[in-house]
């Protein structure tokens, strides 16, 4: 069985308005707000893709992984 670690409540809201990267080269995207919580525990933030407007649901896990896009 998977363990899901929920992050806080803050470090879902520190995060909305900040810029990052898909990866190392991807495209930058800017975190706009809180996501709902997925069946199986993980939180998913609304991120909005830079170069072509589009928001999608990606997950906290992942954001946290990604590069800082200053």
């Amino acid at each position: 069985m998977r363990e899901t670690a929920i992050p806080s409540e803050s470090t879902s809201r520190s995060l909305i308005g900040t810029w990052r990267r898909f990866g190392p080269t991807g495209p930058a995207y800017e975190v706009v707000a809180t996501g709902s919580v997925t069946t199986t525990g993980d939180q998913l933030m609304r991120v909005r893709v830079l170069e072509t407007g589009e928001e999608l649901d990606y997950p906290l896990r992942d954001i946290l992984h990604d590069h800082d896009e200053a």
